[in-house]
């Protein structure tokens, strides 16, 4: 009979705590410039709208340029808060409370959904634009996991036996 010794080898689990400061800080700035952009863009369509008394099925022009006005704040205004978050996150190198998750989960799905349709109807380097938020945004929420005690994050396991 051979004689293994036990030896214990500490494993942390959730790599990446090196990179999800940097990942989260930079996930915060990309997500305030993309609310500059949206808000750009809604800014344009609403001014085009009103401009060309535009409307669609009889709509008034003016409640058009309106609802695209409006339409462009709110999603500005939820990008900076998904952007905040994750700043908050990265600073603090904490996870994001249940809102924060939430929320953050609710701005990849947008832009999971966003990708496939971009694809379509813009082309691949916009997909590759929007699948990269997706990336910073997905690697965010992962990196700042669900916390557990401090036991659970390291964990004393036996090291494989030698043969």
């Amino acid at each position: 009979m051979s004689k293994v010794r036990d030896t214990r080898v500490p494993q942390v689990t959730g790599g990446g705590a090196l990179l999800r400061r940097p990942v989260a800080i930079v996930t915060a700035l990309v997500l305030s410039g993309e609310a500059v952009g949206i808000f750009a863009v809604n800014a344009v369509l609403a001014t085009v709208a009103e401009n060309q008394n535009m409307s669609l099925a009889g709509m008034d022009p003016k409640a058009m340029s309106t609802g695209t006005w409006v339409m462009g704040g709110i999603f500005a205004v939820l990008l900076v808060g998904c952007g905040l978050i994750a700043l908050l996150a990265g600073v603090r190198d904490r996870s994001p409370g249940r809102f924060g998750r939430i929320a953050l989960i609710g701005c990849a799905v947008v832009h999971g959904v966003l990708g496939a349709v971009t694809v379509g109807l813009v082309g691949w380097a916009a997909f590759a634009c929007v699948m990269l938020v997706l990336a910073l945004l997905v690697f965010t929420l992962l990196s700042y996991g669900p916390e557990g005690r401090a036991e659970d994050r390291v964990r004393d396991e036996a090291a494989p036996a030698a043969a």
